[in-house]
């Protein structure tokens, strides 16, 4: 399970956050735990994924050792939302060794 505020990559929305964890009611009326996802390169995207028995990918972002390995092949062979993962971890691994 991705805890609140944690980075992750969803096939949907590209490198998001998990914004929140919430519970909606479900037809039956039990709630259901949702993780709320904001995209990180657009923050007016928002998507409610169930936390158990979703069907969208969910997954932690790439190492940098894997971005650094992708970023060296050819580009056109990426898609969209794995250029932005990519560009992500090497600028926010960069922003830590500056510190």
């Amino acid at each position: 399970m991705f805890e609140k505020k944690e980075i992750i990559f969803s096939e949907t929305l590209g490198v998001c956050q998990v914004a929140e964890l919430t519970k909606l009611s479900a037809k039956n009326g039990e709630p259901i735990l949702y993780y709320g996802l904001r995209s990180i390169s657009d923050k007016k995207k928002v998507s409610y994924i169930p936390v158990e028995h979703h069907k969208v990918q969910l997954r932690p972002l790439i190492s940098l050792e894997e971005a650094k390995r992708l970023s060296e092949g050819p580009r056109d062979q990426l898609n969209e939302f794995q250029r932005i993962e990519i560009e992500y971890v090497l600028a926010n691994a960069k922003s830590v060794k500056g510190k």
